[in-house]
């Protein structure tokens, strides 16, 4: 049995522009996914994805033969995104399956899906790890992205995420504010397709020129705030400036003008997760809101 695992992550800057070479601040999660992949005499893939409840919610199975083969699942579109994703890992890895030997291979989340910490990137890295293989040019080859969620995946620290002609460049950093007990993260109750998010930012700055120096300074500044106060005013100028890329109202005006601290989204705008400013106390009013799925930053963040 041989045993994989890969972090979540959350992007704190850089939303969206980080696709086009600005530089993000991007945390690896306490939660996960793991990989367990077993070796059999089956010449057949079974393949099982729990859930973090412990349910199994997906179920298929593979008949490995010259090319890899759907032989049953109990969730059609699910499978053959599945398939792509194993074919595409044989066409990094020919020699991954042979016609001599198979798999029982169980794939694990510490998180609920629809949190968009990340159950894709993690699965790709996971099985990267498993197939020797280049983990960003899996992700290429199948879901696509920036690859900060990749990074993210194999870190155990903050890191400074950034493509320069493609390649990743990748900058493990410290980031655990002396406020940081004053930072929250808040679940919007609704998952946001990324690609969709993607599609609507390539649309709004077809004909807009991105400020790469003004977003590549809000960063670091984030990154360096030696103040809750400092924190929040780049939190805010962050999002105006996204805000105008995407020409759609921050987060805070459309849904939470009347709160106290600062509010920034995490990746694509309208869903997963934000963060607060505040203390327990202030967390009531998104509690009113109903908003219960509010985690401390030492809670969520590895």
């Amino acid at each position: 049995m041989q045993t994989f695992y890969s972090h979540g992550k959350l992007l704190i800057s850089s939303e969206y522009a980080v696709l086009d070479g600005a530089q993000a601040l991007a945390l690896p999660t306490k939660f996960g996914q793991t990989l367990k992949v077993e070796s059999t005499s089956k010449k057949t893939i079974y393949w099982k994805s729990i859930s973090n409840q412990g349910e199994i919610w997906f179920e298929s199975y593979f008949n490995i033969g010259e090319t890899l083969k759907v032989t049953y699942s109990d969730n059609t579109k699910i499978a053959l995104r599945l398939y792509q994703v194993l074919e595409s890992l044989q066409q990094l890895n020919p020699n991954i399956f042979t016609q001599n030997t198979g798999f029982n291979i169980t794939s694990t989340l510490e998180f609920p899906e629809n949190w968009g910490l990340g159950s894709s990137s993690t699965l790709i890295n996971n099985l990267a790890q498993w197939g020797k293989v280049d983990p960003f040019r899996l992700l290429n080859l199948t879901f696509g992205g920036s690859g900060y969620d990749i990074a993210c995946a194999r870190s155990k620290t903050a890191i400074l995420y950034k493509k320069i002609s493609g390649i990743p460049t990748i900058s493990p950093v410290t980031f655990k504010p002396k406020f940081s007990n004053q930072l929250f993260f808040i679940h919007q109750n609704k998952k946001q397709n990324s690609r969709d998010g993607i599609a609507a930012y390539k649309k709004s700055t077809k004909y807009k020129i991105v400020d790469f120096d003004k977003l590549n300074r809000l960063t670091l500044e984030l990154l360096n705030s030696q103040s809750l106060e400092i924190f929040k005013k780049n939190i805010e100028i962050h999002e105006t400036y996204i805000g105008s890329l995407l020409q759609k109202p921050t987060l805070k005006e459309s849904i939470f003008s009347d709160y106290g601290g600062a509010i920034k989204s995490l990746g694509a705008w309208g869903g997963d997760f934000f963060l607060a400013t505040g203390n327990l106390k202030s967390m009531e009013y998104f509690k009113m809101k109903g908003y219960k799925t509010i985690l401390s930053f030492s809670d969520m963040i590895l």
